[in-house]
């Protein structure tokens, strides 16, 4: 073995036509045989499916909630507590989130069968798939048993799909430290705590319970600081008379913190929401505002924010933060629209000047024709105009009205309150502690 890797061994990954192979160090191999999966991997996986199905992880998480049940922490190693606080701690709207629910996902399953290895992720009895003999079906499980009771507990926020839907946990390659795919989040400490799993280094079932209440204490701090906003808001709500309130409010938000694009969007969904409640758009209804990053074309998307009658899209705005020039937006837009026929108004709401006007009312008028629609570019405060005028011309609501209802939405979009309209899948909890502070700053 020595003269085979000579006195520089580095650590790496064999690829072969039947198996994988990863030489930890020259006595440590670990081999990964490739095909359909064996008798053992079977009973492993119905024994694994069938202590989910009985309710393995709901009923950890009712325990550690009603205090009947604590991780031991003496039975944790030191590198996977370090590695766990990272990988929750490292949560935000645009990273780590998969990780987390895959790395309970892994815990779960060691604590169930310590025998099977959650390196691989795959496994299928399907010639035509491709399959580790001793793997597991990672996605399966997630999609049925892991990412739907993280979701109804609120632990991370994760799309309805699963977190194994992300491609680059989907390489077929093993998770082992040479694991290449980009993965945004703690990605070292989520191998470091694979390894630490696979080598029965620390205990499985203590780390997920430990995991599982870091993300259970996070929960209960978003809700305080949730319930710290709606009661802020409600004295600020005196305070508010006019749409430039509103306003006013709504754009310093956007300004302090992060992810202000998703801002924007939820910011007028929520005059949308209150537009629709006010009764003065009917027979209109609002469509529920659709989850960050999803595909537009998939889910039958024109924008943001849209406006239906009878089922079909009849308005339709999309927002445009910190964008200026709109051609590529107008050319998405002609693609979209052959799958529209009902559409009446499209938009684009930009926070910024926009540019090359000219340019882009020709090219709107020449879709316009095609398609027998309308379209305009507002800025925000232009966009909110438009609203309001369309929403106080029925005096059904006044403008003060209007712009308190818009305000309280707004902060009970952000509290996870109203996901039946705005399933906002991102953690809200740095733009309520924001808004909180900046509200208190107005008092």
């Amino acid at each position: 073995m020595n003269a085979q890797y000579g006195s520089n061994f580095q650590r790496h990954l064999r690829v072969y036509e039947d198996r994988s192979e990863f030489h930890i160090n020259r006595s440590n191999i670990e081999k990964f045989p490739e095909g359909v999966l064996s008798i053992e991997a079977k009973k492993r996986i119905s024994s694994i499916r069938k202590c989910f199905e009985n309710g393995f992880l709901k009923d950890i998480i009712a325990d550690l909630k009603s205090g009947t049940c604590q991780p031991k922490i003496e039975c944790i190693s030191e590198p996977a507590i370090k590695c766990i606080d990272v990988l929750v701690d490292s949560v935000t709207s645009e990273v780590g989130r998969a990780l987390v629910g895959l790395s309970v996902m892994q815990m779960c399953i060691k604590s169930i069968d310590c025998s099977q290895n959650i390196r691989l992720h795959k496994g299928s009895s399907s010639l035509n798939l491709f399959s580790w003999s001793e793997g597991i079906s990672m996605r399966s499980l997630d999609r049925k048993f892991v990412t739907p009771v993280l979701r109804e507990h609120n632990l991370v926020s994760l799309n309805a799909d699963g977190f194994m839907m992300t491609r680059s946990l989907a390489e077929n390659y093993p998770y082992t430290s040479l694991y290449k795919a980009k993965l945004k989040g703690a990605r070292n400490e989520w191998l470091e705590l694979v390894d630490q799993l696979e080598n029965r280094e620390t205990s499985a079932l203590d780390s997920l319970k430990f995991m599982l209440s870091k993300l259970i204490n996070r929960a209960k701090h978003f809700d305080h600081k949730a319930n710290e906003l709606i009661y802020e808001t409600s004295k600020l709500n005196l305070k508010i008379h006019t749409r430039d309130d509103a306003i006013s409010v709504i754009q310093f938000h956007m300004e302090q913190v992060d992810y202000a694009s998703r801002l924007l969007e939820i910011g007028m969904h929520a005059l949308g929401q209150a537009a629709i409640e006010s009764g003065s758009l009917e027979p209109m209804t609002l469509k529920p505002l659709s989850q960050m990053r999803s595909a537009n074309k998939k889910h039958g998307n024109i924008g943001d924010i849209e406006f239906l009658e009878q089922g079909e899209i009849v308005e339709s705005w999309d927002a445009k933060y910190g964008k200026s020039y709109l051609r590529e937006e107008l050319e998405e837009l002609n693609e979209k629209l052959r799958d529209h026929e009902h559409l009446e108004l499209a938009g684009f709401v930009t926070t910024e000047e926009p540019e090359r006007l000219d340019e882009i009312v020709g090219r709107a008028k020449s879709i316009e024709e095609l398609y027998s629609i309308k379209i305009v570019v507002f800025q925000f405060r232009s966009w909110v105009d438009f609203i309001y005028e369309k929403v106080t011309q029925t005096e059904l609501i006044s403008e003060a009205e209007l712009s308190r209802r818009w305000i309280h939405i707004y902060c009970l979009c952000l509290c996870q309150k109203r996901r039946d309209h705005a399933p906002i899948d991102e953690p809200c909890l740095n733009w309520v502690e924001a808004l909180i502070s900046q509200l208190r700053d107005m008092e």
